[in-house]
């Protein structure tokens, strides 16, 4: 019986440190938008807040919720603070300001490159600001 015990407490513990490893190879980023982090700034009311997750293959997940402004769309962009870039994952809308993360989404080995600098950014837009009302880099 014991070493039934220890057998099973092995693989408990075998078990555990598995799923800790694939825990410990995703960043999660709490990131929060704000028309002050738009290029070029925008004075808003509107604010956003979420949270993104990058697994070590690139895998990414998030949502994103949003106050105080009707988006029109919204996207993980490339680019350094301060700056511009392309958009790399539309963001899925969904009700009452929530923006998600499409199933599926990941990033190239280069963009994951981006996100660990910190050159990554997510920003929603709206009539009123079509480039952009708020804007919140992702800071791993």
């Amino acid at each position: 019986m014991t070493s039934t015990l220890r057998r099973a407490a092995a693989i408990g513990v075998a078990v555990l440190l598995a799923s800790g490893v694939g825990l410990a190879s995703a960043t999660t980023v709490h990131v929060r938008l704000r028309g002050s982090h738009e290029v070029p700034p925008v004075k808003t009311m509107a604010r956003g807040a979420g949270v993104i997750e990058v697994a070590a293959d690139g895998s990414v997940s998030g949502t994103i919720h949003t106050r105080g402004v009707k988006g029109t769309m919204a996207h993980i962009h490339e680019g350094a603070p301060g700056t511009s870039g392309p958009v790399i994952i539309p963001l899925t809308a969904g009700p009452h300001g929530t923006w998600v993360v499409p199933p599926g989404s990941k990033l190239t080995p280069h963009q994951y490159k981006e996100f660990q600098a910190g050159d990554l950014y997510v920003n929603v837009h709206s009539a009123a600001h079509p480039a952009g009302e708020i804007r919140g880099q992702l800071k791993p």
